[in-house]
């Protein structure tokens, strides 16, 4: 690993590490980003909107999957 921060967040999928907590329902991660993506879960906030249809999804790579309903595409 290039550096060393990159090095210890790669250790932590292996030493099973979660230390940022939802407080809401109590699921841990091991990435603030992680943690940060759920909580939209509680949120119901859906902030990609399909330019299509306007259906919206929670998470990005969840639109971009939808979209190939439009484009026909896998």
């Amino acid at each position: 690993f290039s550096q060393k921060s990159l090095l210890a967040r790669h250790q932590s999928v292996h030493n099973s590490e979660k230390p940022y907590l939802c407080v809401i329902c109590n699921k841990s991660f091991s990435r603030k980003c992680y943690l940060r993506t759920h909580y939209l879960v509680h949120t119901g906030e859906k902030p990609y909107a399909c330019v299509k249809c306007n259906k919206s999804f929670s998470r990005k790579c969840y639109l971009n999957a939808h979209l190939a309903i439009h484009t026909g595409k896998k």
